[in-house]
């Protein structure tokens, strides 16, 4: 499906899921879905499944917004109890179009709850309350983390029988199942040209390990690997563990000779929110610095001329100690203190200045000798050596790789038979998803330009309502 054809669905207030393969323009199309209803002066939550996913597009967790916390399931008297405060009432009986992005990672028994909490205070038994809910997201992304997940075996290369709780998507709650949700797969690239990198990444989707295996393979054989790092390439390291990132990271800055300049977070709003939001954040508590060392802009900023992923070196430091890094495309910026915030939903639609419920400030750099698979989600990164031979999840070899604007920037140095493996449940319902999608394709192209328009119109004019 294409992203027109996806934003008339919406448009006309089908609940929806986006999704398809990293590049296709998932956040993009929400993006421009919502800018579309506030101009049109509608009430939509955006939400995501983490502080970061929720921060990229000026939004909250879903679990702050929805008042469940970091439960996983609640039964009827506590979501009464939510219910009966105040400001919970008000943010959700505003809402006319709820966003929620990364759904993926959403447990069944969270999304249960959601629904039901929407229900009660909408008083409304229509799912979610009546609520257009939008989702996004790409299932062969890391998955739920459950506490019963079992370990990676490394000795035999696979993974421990898991539990049978720990294959368990969202998908298999009650909750999607009623929304009847209108799946739009959108398959346009628009991360990366490399045809070959984009055919790699589609043998994994496709569950054809050994297609993959043997096309980058092959492309490492034609020198698109480890011997480009003789011309002089500065290679973002990914591994799978934070103790070998950390390592590596401390390693360089230490052989760096010169003045070192500390940045301390500063945290503010509800403790509990603000730990979270610390914690699935990629800035780190305290930055140290050196002139000389790589580092990673970890926030987008349009206007100071970087994004989530923009690569530099320091180069000098300026006004009150700001650290100064010039880009691989040879700009300079002097970088400024940035925000990380979970908006107070209370007051989603109209409100320019809306009420703050956690925050954290600090500097929008990590140093990036290393960083780990999980917190590459969501980066588009120009270059980058991948050691992925402790893959212990299905998925980490597909997100990795995946960050990549082309093969030309890979420099793989390890790897295990997991990482070009995805989870078989996933497999199976992606399948599922391109069939609706598909469907829902041929109904829009069968309804009248004329009535797709006036539906639409209809739409607007009832959340106006």
């Amino acid at each position: 499906m294409t992203q027109g054809e996806a934003l008339d669905i919406l448009k006309m207030g089908y609940n929806t899921f986006l999704t398809g393969p990293p590049g296709s323009g998932k956040t993009f199309l929400v993006n421009k879905y919502i800018e579309y209803l506030k101009k049109n002066n509608i009430a939509v939550s955006i939400t995501a499944s983490t502080g970061i996913a929720a921060t990229h597009m000026g939004g909250t967790t879903l679990h702050s917004w929805s008042g469940l916390g970091i439960r996983e399931e609640m039964d009827d008297a506590e979501i009464k109890d939510i219910c009966k405060k105040g400001y919970m009432r008000g943010r959700i009986k505003d809402t006319g179009v709820l966003i929620i992005d990364e759904i993926s990672m959403i447990k069944p028994g969270q999304f249960e709850a959601v629904n039901k909490i929407c229900q009660y205070i909408k008083r409304n038994i229509r799912p979610f309350g009546g609520i257009q809910v939008v989702c996004s997201g790409d299932f062969f992304q890391l998955p739920p983390v459950y506490k019963a997940e079992k370990p990676f075996d490394a000795a035999q290369g696979k993974l421990f029988s898991p539990d049978q709780d720990s294959n368990r998507f969202v998908t298999d709650s009650g909750a999607w199942k009623s929304l009847e949700l209108k799946v739009c797969y959108l398959d346009e690239q628009h991360r990366t040209k490399d045809k070959k990198l984009h055919k790699i990444l589609n043998h994994i989707r496709d569950d054809e390990a050994q297609k993959s295996r043997e096309l980058l393979f092959g492309e490492l054989n034609n020198n698109l690997g480890p011997e480009r790092s003789r011309m002089g390439r500065n290679y973002v390291k990914l591994y799978t563990h934070n103790i070998d990132v950390d390592t590596i990271n401390y390693r360089e800055l230490d052989k760096i000779k010169g003045k070192e300049y500390y940045y301390q977070m500063s945290m503010r709003g509800n403790p509990v929110v603000a730990d979270i939001l610390k914690k699935s954040c990629l800035a780190p508590e305290r930055l140290v610095l050196k002139e000389g060392a790589e580092v990673m802009f970890i926030k987008n900023n349009f206007e100071a001329g970087y994004v989530n992923g923009t690569k530099g070196k320091i180069v000098g430091f300026g006004a009150g100690d700001l650290p100064i890094v010039k880009t691989e495309d040879g700009k300079k910026i002097t970088v400024k203190y940035a925000d990380w915030v979970i908006e107070e939903p209370s007051q989603v639609s109209l409100s320019r200045e809306k009420p703050i419920l956690a925050g954290i400030t600090q500097v929008p750099l990590r140093l990036a000798w290393a960083i780990t698979v999980h917190k590459s989600q969501g980066m588009n990164l120009s270059s980058a050596e991948i050691d992925l031979s402790k893959c212990f999840l299905e998925g980490m070899g597909y997100v990795a790789l995946s960050r990549l604007r082309s093969l030309d920037g890979l420099r793989l140095i390890g790897i295990n038979n997991l990482a070009f493996c995805v989870n078989k449940k996933a497999l199976a319902i992606d399948k599922h998803f391109k069939i609706l999608s598909k469907q829902a394709t041929g109904e829009l192209n069968k309804t009248a330009k004329s009535a797709v328009t006036k539906r639409q119109k209809l739409y607007l004019k009832y959340l106006g309502s």
